[in-house]
Order: C-alpha cells, then structure tokens, then sequence
C-alpha cells in the first residue's frame, strides 16, 4: 500500500467494481461540527469508494489496530526464536 498523503483524492472513478481498497492515507480536514475543529479522513473518498468496492478499510480505525496487531505478533514470535535458542 502507498498512501497519496492528500485527503480523499481518490475517487470512486478509480476503482474497479468489486476491488478491495486499503487506505492507508490518515489526513485531518477542518470541520467547524467537529469538536476539535477538524476530523480525520483517508485518501479514498469513502463513502463514494464505498458504493464500488466490495471492501474498503475506514480512517480512522482501518489499518492501525491491523499494524499494531502485527507488531505484536512479530515480537512474539522473535521472542520465541531467541528463547528456543537458550538466550
């Protein structure tokens, strides 16, 4: 994955029908409703990508729990390979 670094630059234009899309992009907009100000969107234009692709991850709350996971699995498992060999 690569993201664009510009908020929802990908339309739903550029998707194939039936494609799976992981945004990795993570971009904030100003939005005077916002409690901040401003909220965090991706690179895909969501809801327009939605209505095209048979999967698409949300932003926020798409890639990262999915990135942490790994990292976490990959630890262990180094953990384990150094344990097995007595370290």
């Amino acid at each position: 994955p690569q993201a664009a670094g510009r908020a929802e630059l990908v339309d739903a234009a550029w998707i194939k029908p039936g494609a799976v899309v992981v945004d990795v992009g993570i971009n904030s907009v100003e939005d005077k409703d916002a409690s901040k100000g401003y909220r965090l969107v991706g690179d895909v234009k969501f809801v327009n990508v939605k209505a095209v692709a048979d999967k698409i991850t949300p932003v926020p709350g798409g890639v990262g729990p999915m990135t942490i996971a790994m990292l976490l699995r990959n630890t262990l498992i180094a953990a384990a390979r150094v344990a097995a060999k007595g370290g």
